[in-house]
């Protein structure tokens, strides 16, 4: 099947392409996070992870600090508890 198709022919109804491949699922599931109390630190992280991934080089190990400390630290700012330990590890190697 053509990326972006369900095998019948219909629309891809997976997450990844309605919400992050889609401008306007994108958008829309953005605001939607944004909106709500609870779930406005999980569009923060969303939003800081895109600012990083278009970090300079240099710039990358400050970034991914200060992302640990706000969004995966407990007491941090907008910790993120719902994230697992695997997801909040520093990365290895």
């Amino acid at each position: 099947a053509p990326p972006g198709h369900t095998q019948d022919g219909g629309q891809e109804t997976s997450f990844r392409w309605q919400c992050v491949e889609q401008p306007i699922g994108k958008l829309l599931f953005r605001r939607f996070l944004e909106g709500s109390a609870e779930f406005a630190a999980a569009g923060a992280l969303w939003a800081e992870i895109e600012a990083f991934e278009q970090c300079e080089d240099a710039e990358r190990e400050e970034a991914a600090k200060k992302l640990r400390s706000r969004f995966f630290t407990p007491g941090g700012s907008e910790h993120c508890g719902f994230l697992s330990a695997t997801a909040t590890a520093p990365a290895t190697g």
